[in-house]
Protein backbone atom coordinates (compact mmCIF):
# COMPACT_ATOMS: atom_id res chain seq x y z
CA UNK A 1 0.00 0.00 0.00
CA UNK A 2 1.70 3.47 -1.01
CA UNK A 3 2.79 6.20 1.47
CA UNK A 4 0.03 8.78 1.12
CA UNK A 5 3.08 11.39 2.16
CA UNK A 6 4.88 10.14 -1.07
CA UNK A 7 1.58 10.77 -3.45
CA UNK A 8 1.07 14.00 -2.32
CA UNK A 9 4.51 15.18 -3.92
CA UNK A 10 5.22 14.57 -7.52
CA UNK A 11 8.75 14.37 -6.45
CA UNK A 12 8.09 11.42 -4.65
CA UNK A 13 5.94 9.93 -7.35
CA UNK A 14 8.62 10.33 -10.12
CA UNK A 15 11.11 8.39 -7.48
CA UNK A 16 9.25 5.35 -7.11
CA UNK A 17 8.33 5.28 -10.73
CA UNK A 18 11.68 5.38 -11.84
CA UNK A 19 13.12 2.98 -9.38
CA UNK A 20 10.35 0.36 -10.48
CA UNK A 21 10.65 1.09 -13.90
CA UNK A 22 14.78 0.07 -13.23
CA UNK A 23 13.33 -2.86 -11.73
CA UNK A 24 11.49 -3.49 -14.05
CA UNK A 25 13.79 -3.60 -17.09
CA UNK A 26 16.01 -5.59 -15.00
CA UNK A 27 13.23 -8.54 -14.43
CA UNK A 28 13.48 -8.64 -18.97
CA UNK A 29 17.13 -9.01 -19.06
CA UNK A 30 16.75 -11.55 -16.58
CA UNK A 31 14.01 -12.96 -18.19
CA UNK A 32 15.88 -13.04 -21.54
CA UNK A 33 18.75 -14.48 -19.78
CA UNK A 34 16.98 -17.30 -18.04
CA UNK A 35 15.59 -18.33 -20.93
CA UNK A 36 18.98 -19.34 -22.03
CA UNK A 37 20.39 -20.39 -18.93
CA UNK A 38 17.43 -22.42 -17.11
CA UNK A 39 18.60 -21.42 -13.44
CA UNK A 40 16.06 -22.00 -10.43
CA UNK A 41 18.00 -19.15 -8.67
CA UNK A 42 17.73 -16.98 -11.72
CA UNK A 43 13.54 -17.25 -11.92
CA UNK A 44 13.33 -16.70 -8.82
CA UNK A 45 14.70 -13.99 -8.64
CA UNK A 46 13.91 -12.83 -12.15
CA UNK A 47 10.11 -13.19 -9.96
CA UNK A 48 11.85 -11.14 -6.78
CA UNK A 49 12.39 -8.31 -9.30
CA UNK A 50 9.21 -8.28 -10.95
CA UNK A 51 7.21 -8.10 -8.25
CA UNK A 52 9.09 -5.38 -6.62
CA UNK A 53 8.27 -3.75 -10.66
CA UNK A 54 4.61 -4.80 -10.38
CA UNK A 55 3.79 -2.34 -7.55
CA UNK A 56 3.74 0.19 -9.46
CA UNK A 57 0.06 -0.75 -10.84
CA UNK A 58 -1.25 0.14 -7.53
CA UNK A 59 1.04 3.39 -7.20
CA UNK A 60 -0.45 4.53 -10.82
CA UNK A 61 -4.69 3.74 -9.45
CA UNK A 62 -3.35 5.72 -6.14
CA UNK A 63 -2.02 8.26 -7.94
CA UNK A 64 -4.34 8.95 -10.67
CA UNK A 65 -7.68 7.84 -9.18
CA UNK A 66 -6.82 8.76 -5.70
CA UNK A 67 -9.02 5.71 -4.49
CA UNK A 68 -7.89 3.59 -1.76
CA UNK A 69 -10.16 0.61 -2.48
CA UNK A 70 -8.64 0.84 -6.08
CA UNK A 71 -5.39 0.68 -4.47
CA UNK A 72 -5.87 -2.08 -2.69
CA UNK A 73 -7.59 -4.54 -5.23
CA UNK A 74 -4.75 -3.97 -7.38
CA UNK A 75 -2.59 -5.06 -4.16
CA UNK A 76 -4.21 -7.63 -3.87
CA UNK A 77 -3.90 -9.08 -7.14
CA UNK A 78 -0.36 -8.13 -7.49
CA UNK A 79 -0.13 -10.64 -4.11
CA UNK A 80 -1.25 -13.20 -5.73
CA UNK A 81 0.76 -13.24 -8.78
CA UNK A 82 3.40 -13.13 -6.73
CA UNK A 83 2.33 -16.10 -4.25
CA UNK A 84 1.76 -18.41 -7.26
CA UNK A 85 5.21 -17.60 -8.91
CA UNK A 86 6.74 -18.48 -5.81
CA UNK A 87 5.44 -21.76 -5.79
CA UNK A 88 5.75 -22.51 -8.94
CA UNK A 89 9.85 -21.38 -8.33
CA UNK A 90 9.92 -23.72 -5.27
CA UNK A 91 8.37 -26.98 -6.80
CA UNK A 92 10.79 -26.47 -10.03
CA UNK A 93 13.33 -26.37 -7.56
CA UNK A 94 12.06 -29.21 -5.37
CA UNK A 95 12.36 -30.86 -9.23
CA UNK A 96 15.73 -29.90 -9.82
CA UNK A 97 16.88 -31.47 -6.69
CA UNK A 98 14.94 -34.36 -7.06
CA UNK A 99 16.36 -34.50 -10.88
CA UNK A 100 19.14 -32.53 -11.03
CA UNK A 101 19.42 -30.27 -14.35
CA UNK A 102 22.60 -28.15 -14.74
CA UNK A 103 22.51 -24.65 -16.12
CA UNK A 104 23.91 -23.45 -18.86
CA UNK A 105 25.14 -20.80 -20.10
CA UNK A 106 27.29 -19.71 -17.02
CA UNK A 107 28.74 -16.15 -17.81
CA UNK A 108 25.33 -14.93 -19.06
CA UNK A 109 23.77 -16.50 -15.67
CA UNK A 110 26.93 -14.33 -13.51
CA UNK A 111 25.91 -11.42 -15.52
CA UNK A 112 22.02 -11.78 -15.24
CA UNK A 113 22.89 -11.76 -11.16
CA UNK A 114 25.19 -8.58 -11.71
CA UNK A 115 22.43 -6.97 -13.23
CA UNK A 116 20.36 -7.55 -10.43
CA UNK A 117 22.27 -5.97 -7.98
CA UNK A 118 23.36 -3.23 -9.89
CA UNK A 119 19.62 -2.83 -10.70
CA UNK A 120 18.43 -2.81 -6.87
CA UNK A 121 21.86 -0.55 -5.58
CA UNK A 122 20.53 2.08 -8.62
CA UNK A 123 16.94 2.00 -7.84
CA UNK A 124 18.10 2.23 -3.67
CA UNK A 125 20.22 5.38 -5.17
CA UNK A 126 17.03 7.12 -6.49
CA UNK A 127 15.09 6.23 -3.58
CA UNK A 128 17.23 7.22 -1.27
CA UNK A 129 17.64 10.52 -2.76
CA UNK A 130 14.35 10.99 -3.19
CA UNK A 131 13.61 10.30 0.18
CA UNK A 132 15.65 12.35 2.02
CA UNK A 133 14.54 14.96 -0.42
CA UNK A 134 10.90 15.37 0.18
CA UNK A 135 11.93 13.67 4.06
CA UNK A 136 9.87 10.77 3.93
CA UNK A 137 10.91 7.61 5.88
CA UNK A 138 9.20 5.11 3.41
CA UNK A 139 11.10 5.99 0.54
CA UNK A 140 14.33 6.38 2.50
CA UNK A 141 12.98 2.59 4.13
CA UNK A 142 12.57 1.37 0.74
CA UNK A 143 15.89 2.51 -0.93
CA UNK A 144 17.59 0.26 2.04
CA UNK A 145 15.49 -2.68 1.08
CA UNK A 146 16.40 -2.26 -2.36
CA UNK A 147 20.09 -2.69 -1.28
CA UNK A 148 18.99 -6.26 0.46
CA UNK A 149 17.53 -7.07 -2.80
CA UNK A 150 21.34 -6.70 -4.43
CA UNK A 151 22.43 -9.12 -2.00
CA UNK A 152 19.81 -11.51 -2.84
CA UNK A 153 20.60 -11.24 -6.67
CA UNK A 154 23.79 -11.65 -5.61
CA UNK A 155 23.60 -15.35 -4.61
CA UNK A 156 22.58 -15.85 -8.22
CA UNK A 157 25.82 -15.02 -8.77
CA UNK A 158 27.40 -17.43 -6.91
CA UNK A 159 25.01 -20.16 -7.96
CA UNK A 160 26.95 -19.88 -11.41
CA UNK A 161 30.12 -20.00 -9.55
CA UNK A 162 29.21 -23.31 -7.91
CA UNK A 163 27.84 -24.90 -10.90
CA UNK A 164 31.56 -23.73 -12.72
CA UNK A 165 33.07 -25.43 -10.12
CA UNK A 166 30.86 -28.96 -9.79
CA UNK A 167 28.04 -28.28 -7.47
CA UNK A 168 25.14 -27.49 -9.27
CA UNK A 169 23.03 -28.61 -6.21
CA UNK A 170 23.63 -25.15 -5.11
CA UNK A 171 21.06 -23.64 -8.17
CA UNK A 172 18.19 -25.14 -6.85
CA UNK A 173 19.30 -24.92 -3.17
CA UNK A 174 19.43 -20.94 -4.02
CA UNK A 175 16.30 -21.07 -6.28
CA UNK A 176 14.79 -22.51 -3.16
CA UNK A 177 16.02 -20.05 -0.62
CA UNK A 178 14.65 -16.84 -2.62
CA UNK A 179 11.21 -18.70 -2.97
CA UNK A 180 10.80 -19.00 0.56
CA UNK A 181 12.00 -15.30 0.55
CA UNK A 182 9.07 -14.46 -1.53
CA UNK A 183 6.42 -16.26 0.02
CA UNK A 184 7.46 -14.81 3.16
CA UNK A 185 7.17 -11.23 1.34
CA UNK A 186 3.95 -12.38 0.26
CA UNK A 187 2.42 -12.89 3.69
CA UNK A 188 3.78 -10.22 4.72
CA UNK A 189 2.30 -8.18 2.36
CA UNK A 190 -1.10 -9.84 2.99
CA UNK A 191 -1.36 -8.67 6.06
CA UNK A 192 -0.57 -5.12 5.58
CA UNK A 193 -3.26 -4.90 2.95
CA UNK A 194 -5.33 -6.60 5.18
CA UNK A 195 -4.82 -4.29 7.51
CA UNK A 196 -5.52 -1.39 5.23
CA UNK A 197 -8.66 -2.96 4.39
CA UNK A 198 -10.18 -3.32 8.18
CA UNK A 199 -8.90 0.56 8.22
CA UNK A 200 -11.22 1.64 5.09
CA UNK A 201 -13.78 -0.78 6.42
CA UNK A 202 -13.80 1.21 9.74
CA UNK A 203 -13.98 4.51 7.84
CA UNK A 204 -16.66 3.74 5.71
CA UNK A 205 -19.24 1.88 7.74
CA UNK A 206 -21.83 4.03 9.48
CA UNK A 207 -21.52 5.31 13.37
CA UNK A 208 -24.32 2.59 14.23
CA UNK A 209 -23.23 -0.37 12.64
CA UNK A 210 -19.28 0.64 14.42
CA UNK A 211 -21.15 0.98 17.56
CA UNK A 212 -22.98 -2.34 17.16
Amino acid sequence: MVDRGILRSRTGTRTVAISLAILGATGVIQLVIFGLSGSVALLADLIHNFGDALTAIPLGIAFVLRSVRGERWAGLAIVSVILISAIVAAVEAIQRLISPQHPTHLLALGFAGLVGVLGNEIAAQVRLRGGHKINSPALIADGKHARVDGIVSASVILSAIAVAVGAPIVDPLVGLAISVLLLKITWDSWKVISQAGEEITRDTDPPQARRD
